[in-house]
């Protein structure tokens, strides 16, 4: 295994899921202030799960996240 390729791979992934998580994590959440379903001064849970096909992993990362 080439090391810096598999670093630089898994870094283009965390890189694509983090940056496409934000962009939806706001707009639902500027929906739902939109539409009154979320208090301003609330929170709202997260979760997103890693699987990783073929290996037997799955890793759950839960965070709530406060809007002030």
């Amino acid at each position: 295994m080439n090391e810096d390729e598999f670093n630089m791979q898994v870094r283009k992934f965390l890189k694509e899921v983090g940056v496409t998580s934000q962009r939806e994590i706001e707009k639902a959440v500027r929906a739902a202030l939109d539409d009154g379903r979320l208090d301003p001064n609330g929170s709202v849970k997260a979760s997103i799960v890693l699987k990783l096909e073929g290996l037997g992993v799955e890793h759950n990362v839960e965070h709530v996240i406060r809007l002030s």
